[in-house]
């Protein structure tokens, strides 16, 4: 026997392990909705980590017997703290489909300590291939119907994550670690996540974002919707865990990278709120005396509890004959079936919309906060009123081929981000050779490939990092949110140059282009379609004035990037003066190395 094995017996015959519990954080009700079990070894055993713990264990084939000595003890914890929140227990599917998984050894655990099983949700671990899905569809229907809940975890990092997931209908899915940290400056990860989302949404699935550890991954997360988060950012696993996440964690520092001024406190409403103690006689008593009154938020020290609907109120206390009689003197809060939902003033519209479309609850109202305080009510029909006139507003300055919005808007969001004082940088991208290649292959081609353009710059600029504009012809413009400004052109211009030779036919794309007339009439030959694109750097923007002086910068730019043969850019430096003495530039060309011009 070695001596791992040897120390494996040993701490399995003693019970030598200890839960650690890290929260899980519900992003929409700004608190703890349950924490995720995590088991050590010793802290003087080689096997204290659970790395080494659960390796061991599968090498002397005793996964079986540790994890379950791990769900007695998280079990037996989390009852002797009594915690209220879910509580998300690791198995492995390997373990999950062993026969004796169905004696209801779990549910003895819970009834043992006085857990309900409807407060357990069974989280899947895969780190090995799994091929019997019917087996385990049934094992995992045998756990539901005992209350059980269902999360898958690590998905995209496990073997089979997708077609668990399809199989299982889990309730949470979470997405590894992988694919959060860096997320704000990874469009790959930022679109597979939201991806993710989007198939949780149309499943009834909530998404669970781990390994959050930075508040610029926090915001990315949040502003894709993503319900549910866990990760160093709120909290570390702790064997005595938090009890609530400070609130600040979920007011963002700086300005919100979204560009859309329209925020949460524009539809917010007052209404006098009254304590969650207040007797369910009295709340009657003001319905009554107030037939304006359909909403009424509970708050008590600035923090909202519930919120009371006027008719929901109304049918379940007079459902009953006896209602008044029965209930008159307990307090309102009684009647609160769910926390409400609530978001920060400073939250954007959009971002609300997709935080109530995720979480798939049919609320008619939510809390507006400052700072965790109550502000007021935010109701749907507002939200739905307000996202409507934006989107009548936008599209009537947008452009009828791309359907992206046309120099108003785009210079009304210039003007609000140098009002704020919100960094960004420039971009000015126009095509080159487009005319005798409108001329060649007709107009419908010509559409095509500014359509390209369009595709290729809103695949490489997710709306929380940048807005892409087209303010007419082959003429684009981009403000970019994110640091990554410059690479991100330089992969724009990269997927273009690939993308190009698809619009030429064969003959052309052998000679390197085309052969016709110029302006004067003139046989000449033109390369293949190209960008060139000026570029102001966020140091520049910050001492323009408005749109105007912007708009001369990266005008200016481009005309060096025209110089340039091919793809090409050319980032202008000055500042936002007739002085000459600030110019700097630099350009590139083909994406190659930068090299300054003088």
């Amino acid at each position: 026997m070695s001596i791992l094995h040897n120390e494996l017996i040993k701490i399995l015959n003693n019970k030598q392990l200890t839960p650690h519990f890290q929260p899980i954080v519900s992003l929409s009700q700004k608190k703890i909705m349950g924490y995720e079990a995590l088991i050590r070894g010793p802290s003087d055993s080689p096997l204290h980590s659970p790395f080494n713990l659960f390796d061991t264990a599968e090498r002397f084939d005793l996964s079986a017997k540790l994890e379950y000595i791990c769900r007695e003890a998280t079990i037996k914890r989390y009852a002797s703290l009594n915690i209220k929140e879910k509580l998300f227990i690791n198995v492995s599917p390997s373990v999950l489909l062993q026969p004796d998984v169905k004696k209801g050894e779990t549910l003895k655990l819970l009834n043992q300590f006085g857990v309900d099983p409807r407060s357990i949700v069974i989280e899947l671990t895969e780190h090995q291939p799994t091929d019997d899905f019917q087996l385990m569809l049934e094992a995992v229907t045998h756990y539901r119907k005992m209350g059980f809940e269902i999360a898958i975890d690590d998905l995209g990092a496990g073997y089979s994550g997708l077609r668990l997931w399809s199989e299982l209908q889990p309730e949470y899915v979470k997405i590894d670690m992988h694919f959060i940290q860096g997320i704000h400056n990874d469009p790959v990860k930022l679109n597979f996540v939201r991806s993710i989302q989007n198939i949780a949404s149309s499943l009834n699935c909530s998404v669970i974002a781990e390994g959050i550890e930075t508040e610029d991954e926090y915001k990315a997360v949040e502003q894709l919707g993503i319900t549910h988060a866990q990760g160093y950012y709120f909290a570390r696993p702790s064997a005595v865990p938090v009890e609530k996440v400070d609130k600040s964690l979920f007011i963002i520092s700086s300005q919100p990278n979204q560009f859309n001024a329209i925020r949460a406190a524009h539809i917010a409403k007052f209404i006098t709120p009254v304590s969650a103690e207040t007797a369910i006689s009295d709340v009657m008593h003001l319905f009554h005396s107030d037939s304006d009154l359909t909403i009424l938020p509970l708050v008590d020290n600035n923090e909202a509890s519930g919120i009371i609907f006027r008719d929901h109120f109304l049918f379940k206390l007079f459902s009953n004959r006896y209602g008044i009689e029965l209930h008159g003197k307990k307090p309102i809060k009684s009647f609160i079936e769910t926390t409400p939902l609530s978001f920060d003033q400073s939250t954007a519209i959009e971002s609300v919309s997709k935080q109530l479309t995720s979480t798939m609850r049919n609320d008619q109202a939510f809390i507006i906060t400052d700072a965790g305080e109550y502000v007021g009510i935010g109701t749907i029909l507002n939200l739905l009123e307000e996202i409507t006139r934006q989107q009548i507003h936008n599209a009537k300055h947008a452009n009828p081929l791309t359907l992206l919005p046309g120099s108003v808007p785009i210079n009304e969001q210039i003007n609000q981000l140098l009002a704020a004082k919100i960094p960004f940088s420039f971009g000015y991208f126009d095509l080159d050779h487009f005319k005798p290649f409108n001329d060649v292959y007709g107009y419908s081609a010509g559409d095509d490939i500014i359509k390209a353009v369009a595709n290729t710059l809103t695949q490489h600029i997710p709306a929380e990092s940048g807005l892409v504009g087209h303010i007419g012809g082959d003429d684009f413009i981009v403000i970019f949110l994110g640091n990554d400004w410059l690479s991100c052109c330089e992969n724009i211009l990269h997927a273009f140059e690939k993308a190009v030779p698809n619009y030429y036919k064969d003959k052309d794309i052998k000679t390197g282009g085309i052969h016709t007339e110029n302006r004067a009439g003139e046989k000449c030959f033109f390369p293949m379609i190209s960008l060139s694109v000026g570029l102001v750097d966020p140091d520049s923007t910050s001492q323009c004035q408005s749109h105007v002086d912007i708009a001369d910068l990266a005008s200016e730019a481009k005309k060096q990037a025209k110089k340039i043969e091919g793809n090409s850019f050319f980032i202008n430096h000055r500042v936002a003066t007739k002085s000459q003495d600030n110019f700097r530039s630099f350009a590139h060309k083909s994406v190659a190395k930068l090299h300054a011009v003088n």
